[in-house]
């Protein structure tokens, strides 16, 4: 089965063309970080406006990559939430389009879970139940994936997304935007242990995290310095903070995995590249005789192939739309 995909919640556009749920036959991104570098971050207008734009040809582009025609395509997948609801919107009208004029089943796709996804794309042999940790610019949370569609919160940010909060510690020591990967640059030119960075506690949700009071404390340490002609040591810094967001996360993971008996522990999302996060976690998961799959640095950020994956297998479940499909701007996983 030969899916369409389409991918625009933030600011990449992505159509894939995946077979099965786990062979990508194309996967053509355009990115726009160029774009929004200009502005520390992404401008939701601008974004939706880009993908207009682009969305036509990248998918012409992505069935000649796949070597299709528009009659090889059974199904359109597409990413209805969560996401900014412009950019959101842009993708699921093309999608609507596209499934009408070819009559196939259009088949919505929750971004989160197509995060996850991404690893059935890097390993064949992997299979639900496991946990999965997602973690995104946007999304922050601890899943039980009991099936392919049957998906339980477990933990969750309370206010900021980690990604969120490493694109903007990265503004604060001047670094370009997307912040992630310059961020994990810069973190390695240190061992850290210089600053004293906080570590949240939800009372009563131990599984539950909290990432603006470390943001708030990156942002005032630069200030301060700045303020007092001190000299900021910013890789120290960047190291120290990596640090303290994989201290919130790897050990709520590790629990999570204990109370719920999985032993097969799944990360996904872009903050999943980060080398501090992966490296704890691969020493949690030995520690514990659990099994990690890490996905390959090209499955971490936004893709279509990943909605492709996902949509495969809620395609089996019996999840398609109608043409009155709505956008979301946020929704549960479980839904």
């Amino acid at each position: 089965m030969k899916i369409l995909a389409f991918e625009s919640s933030c600011d990449e556009t992505a159509v894939a063309v995946v077979e099965d749920g786990r062979r990508v036959l194309s996967d053509a991104i355009a990115s726009q970080a160029d774009l929004h570098a200009l502005y520390g971050g992404v401008v939701p207008e601008l974004a939706s406006r880009k993908h207009v734009e682009v969305i036509a040809a990248l998918t012409e582009k992505a069935l000649a990559d796949a070597g299709c025609t528009r009659q090889d395509i059974d199904a359109v997948a597409v990413t209805y939430a969560p996401g900014l609801i412009g950019a959101v919107l842009v993708g699921l009208s093309f999608a609507k389009s596209v499934a009408y004029g070819l009559g196939v089943p259009l088949i919505p796709v929750h971004h989160v879970r197509g995060h996850i996804a991404a690893n059935y794309l890097a390993f064949p042999e992997l299979e639900p139940p496991f946990l999965a940790l997602a973690i995104s610019g946007g999304n922050t949370m601890i899943v039980d994936v009991r099936d392919y569609t049957d998906l339980e919160i477990l933990g969750a940010t309370r206010d900021d997304a980690a990604g969120e909060c490493f694109d903007k510690a990265a503004r604060v020591l001047g670094l370009p935007y997307p912040g992630g990967a310059p961020m994990d640059k810069l973190a390695q030119q240190s061992r850290g242990g210089v600053y004293t960075l906080p570590h949240s506690h939800v009372e009563g949700a131990p599984l539950d995290m909290s990432f603006s009071g470390l943001k708030t404390a990156v942002v005032n340490l630069a200030h301060h310095a700045e303020q007092v002609g001190e000299p900021l040591d910013a890789p120290a810094l960047a190291r120290d903070f990596a640090q303290a967001v994989s201290d919130t996360l790897v050990p709520r993971v590790m629990e999570a995995a204990k109370q719920s008996g999985r032993t097969v522990i799944v990360a996904a999302g872009g903050v999943a590249a980060n080398s501090v996060i992966r490296a704890d976690l691969e020493r949690a998961c030995e520690k514990a005789g659990c099994r990690l799959y890490l996905p390959p640095l090209r499955w971490c950020g936004d893709n279509g192939a990943m909605i492709g994956a996902q949509g495969y297998y809620e395609y089996l479940a019996g999840h398609t739309a109608g043409m009155d499909l709505n956008a979301y701007a946020t929704r549960d996983i479980s839904e």
